[in-house]
């Protein structure tokens, strides 16, 4: 719980200093010129890399975690070998995010 807490404090804190404002006398800097349709762009196929993701990744949990549950019903000893299926197509969710985190930094 103390882990969760932490990396909680630490991404707010991370997240306040990159969106915080320069100083008073301080001249911003220069931005580079983006086109407002090729931001939309970028903002809908992020969207379009989490939400797929996020439908695929709910998909093969609920198949393999059903198959997954099936077996350790009959077979308790599978457990081992069963669950890291279920991780791995939890790390389809994540895929996800890091290439919409890709498209909006670069």
């Amino acid at each position: 719980m103390k882990k969760k807490i932490t990396a909680a404090i630490f991404a707010t804190a991370s997240a306040v200093s990159t969106f915080a404002q320069t100083a008073a006398g301080a001249a911003p800097a220069a931005a580079p010129a983006v086109s407002s349709s090729s931001s939309a762009v970028k903002y809908i196929a992020a969207a379009l890399a989490v939400g797929v993701a996020a439908i695929a990744g709910g998909t093969a949990v609920a198949k393999i975690g059903a198959a997954a549950m099936g077996a350790m019903a009959e077979k308790p000893e599978l457990s081992g070998k069963a669950l890291p299926y279920v991780g791995l197509a939890e790390g389809i969710c994540l895929w996800g995010f890091l290439v919409a985190l890709l498209i909006l930094l670069l």
